[in-house]
């Protein structure tokens, strides 16, 4: 088998059927929750984070980068990242938005 056609496979194997999908823009950057089932119908959720640059050639491309968690880690997941967002919110009380100027961009 070439690799070309190991990687499709493996594209296609872990690619699933879509169930749901939840799109979230924040600022620069927009995340996608997208539920996916098996062939055996397990569910598992991929997150992928999408950001919009401008390539050598002037135009838009994205970078994307996708994390596959299936449901058997959702617990340990989803209590890790509620810790690291509590601790986040207790000890970083600092307003990034108080470093930014207002910028008139016709000045530029």
């Amino acid at each position: 088998m070439y690799s070309e056609d190991y990687d499709g496979a493996n594209a296609q194997e872990r690619s699933g059927e879509d169930v749901y999908s939840k799109p979230v823009r924040a600022g620069k950057r927009t995340y996608f929750f997208d539920v996916k089932a098996t062939k055996g119908n397990d569910y598992y959720l991929t997150i992928t984070e999408s950001k919009r640059r401008v390539d050598t050639n002037g135009h838009f491309a994205y970078d994307k980068h996708k994390i596959f968690l299936y449901k058997e880690d959702f617990e340990k997941f989803a209590e890790g990242l509620e810790e690291v967002i509590t601790y986040i919110k207790k000890n970083c009380k600092r307003d990034n938005r108080s470093n930014f100027t207002d910028v008139d961009f016709e000045e530029l």
